[in-house]
């Protein structure tokens, strides 16, 4: 009887295994390369949310700014979160609504609404949030703001940035989803310094039952946890190349000495 041998470097069935261990390897690469990022863009974002953090901890214990001390410029990350006082007169005929809000555990809107600084300025005010039960729809008209002059202490805030159908109101209705100066700006007669201020209080009071924006909550999140993951399913990735070769090696080996034990039955 006739044996075929196996030859070495080959696998049982006559195929080379190193075209697969190549195809595989680039795979395998291109897997890890993507979680190594993926791990890096989580830490990214724990360096923003630390950086958000210590924004919010410095203004608490940053004086109480004025209006024009701070709206004369493009509004920045570092800026979030100060205090600053401003007087003016609402405008009632230009209110927006925003939508798909949260605060806290509550979802809802809140309302925006321009303000006539007494320096001349016009500015976008969030006057709060207002909570939208699960089994009914937005409010089809805003709580009025307080007419005549007001004055507000509120936070600075950044203009929200997004795609123009999330920054631009629609109309009639006059909804929009991110909050952004320059967007709504392009639909009123007037224009509008950069950013927007959160309500705090407002003297006199208003009404509508809006309550006041408040800064996000001090912590770093599972950004770490996320960033460690997918270091370990790189690590993971690479690891599985390496056992996949060694168990085809160990194959390759076994069928090489499978024709010598054959032939030494055979006589």
């Amino acid at each position: 009887m006739k044996l075929l041998d196996t030859p070495m470097g080959t696998t049982p069935t006559g195929r080379r295994p190193w075209l697969r261990w190549l195809a595989l390897a680039v795979f395998v690469v291109a897997l890890a390369i993507a979680f190594v990022n993926l791990g890096h863009w989580q830490l990214d974002r724990l360096d923003q949310r630390r950086a958000a953090n210590n924004s919010v901890v410095v203004h608490e214990n940053t004086p109480v700014a004025d209006f024009a001390a701070i709206f004369t410029r493009t509004i920045i990350d570092a800026d979030q979160w100060q205090r600053v006082t401003v007087r003016g007169t609402f405008d009632p005929d230009h209110q927006f609504m925003v939508r798909y809000r949260n605060l806290g555990q509550a979802s809802g809107y809140e309302v925006l609404t321009p303000l006539h600084t007494t320096a001349g300025a016009w500015v976008l005010v969030d006057r709060g949030f207002g909570t939208k039960p699960n089994d009914k729809d937005y409010p089809a008209t805003l709580p009025a703001p307080p007419s005549g002059e007001v004055a507000i202490l509120g936070y600075v805030r950044r203009d929200e940035q997004g795609s123009s159908e999330a920054t631009t109101p629609v109309a009639p209705s006059n909804t929009v989803r991110l909050v952004n100066s320059v967007a709504v700006g392009g639909t009123l007669p007037y224009p509008l310094v950069n950013g927007f201020i959160s309500v705090i209080e407002m003297t006199p009071a208003q009404t509508g039952d809006l309550v006041p924006v408040t800064p996000p909550e001090l912590t770093e999140g599972n950004h770490f946890s996320y960033a460690i993951q997918w270091f370990t399913f790189a690590g993971m990735a690479g690891l599985g190349l390496v056992l996949l070769v060694r168990s085809d090696v160990r194959a390759m080996r076994r069928a090489a000495r499978a024709p010598a034990t054959s032939r030494e039955e055979a006589t």
